[in-house]
């Protein structure tokens, strides 16, 4: 048998108010709707409620069966009130939670300005970063682990939704004291002969890498996976090989002379486009949707 809920609110609003009249004012129906409401609850339960006498007594008088489910009845509508004031919260932003996932290059070196933006407006909702390849993200995505996801590279699901953000440009790098930096022309064959560090399948970046090795015919010698563009960026400028990399990532070690660009097809850009991930099924919460349209707007807006 399940509890009517409808009856019990009217039951312990008649009980509240101690009055059969204030409680049909209060819930906006009829005297004779707030007695028959109550009796209809009494009979499903198959018990008494409310003493009734000969004599008119003032106030109502529960039984002790009516005593214990009005207790149950404050605790229900109490549960209510809080969770009706956590939802209106969340809506207003004073609490919640979100969590974003990203792919290594943009969690480390895209999102921070937009995190650092939400932080300031929503001081209450604390976001959560999680980092992973495209691959990993997308399916925590799936898994509902997520809010929504900005990663590079293509995800092929028909359950998420995918939006072009921007373009990631990649620079082909070595060491800078390196024989191939050193170079007016570095030709395919040039490219083959050395080692290539690359991430690991599922990455976005080596799903460019990987285009760029195919339409430019280089077979590189020999290939070493790396779970970290940081990591890759390190052992080339240590004259280990060469990598495709984000160029905002290696700005740095470019300005350190630590690694230098390859001086192939300098008039050729290479890039990837970024995406922001969502459940197509899913709504947004109020907070991923206040981060949704902060990523909306521009990389040079003031945030």
């Amino acid at each position: 048998m399940a509890l009517n809920l409808h009856l019990l609110r009217i039951f312990y609003t008649v009980v509240e108010t101690q009055s059969f009249s204030k409680a049909a004012e209060m819930l906006f129906i009829s005297q004779p709707a707030v007695s028959k409401a109550v009796r209809e609850l009494e009979r499903q339960l198959d018990l008494a409620l409310i003493e009734r006498g000969a004599r008119p007594v003032r106030g109502v008088h529960l039984t002790e069966a009516g005593r214990a489910l009005h207790e149950h009845a404050r605790s229900i509508f109490a549960l209510e009130r809080v969770a009706l004031e956590d939802v209106r919260a969340r809506v207003g932003l004073q609490r919640g939670s979100l969590t974003i996932g990203a792919s290594t290059t943009v969690g480390g070196f895209w999102l921070p300005r937009y995190l650092s933006a939400f932080m300031r407006r929503f001081p209450e909702v604390p976001p959560d970063l999680r980092i992973g390849n495209t691959h990993t993200i997308s399916q925590a995505l799936l898994d509902c682990h997520l809010d929504l996801a900005v990663v590079e590279g293509s995800v092929e699901d028909p359950r998420i939704a995918s939006t072009h953000w921007h373009d990631d440009a990649l620079l082909l790098v070595a060491a800078a004291g390196s024989e191939l930096v050193a170079r007016r022309r570095v030709a395919p064959a040039d490219l083959s002969a050395n080692v290539w560090l690359l991430r690991e399948p599922g990455s976005g970046t080596r799903e460019v890498a990987d285009r760029f090795l195919r339409e430019h015919g280089v077979t590189p010698r020999h290939t070493v996976e790396i779970g970290s563009n940081a990591a890759i960026a390190r052992v080339v400028a240590e004259g280990a090989g060469i990598a495709l990399l984000p160029a905002m990532m290696v700005a740095d070690l470019i300005a350190l002379k630590r690694i230098m660009r390859v001086p192939y097809r300098k008039d050729e850009s290479v890039s990837r486009p970024l995406f922001v991930l969502q459940l197509k099924d899913r709504p947004l919460s109020p907070a991923a949707t206040a981060f949704r349209a902060l990523l909306d707007q521009s990389p040079s807006a003031r945030l």
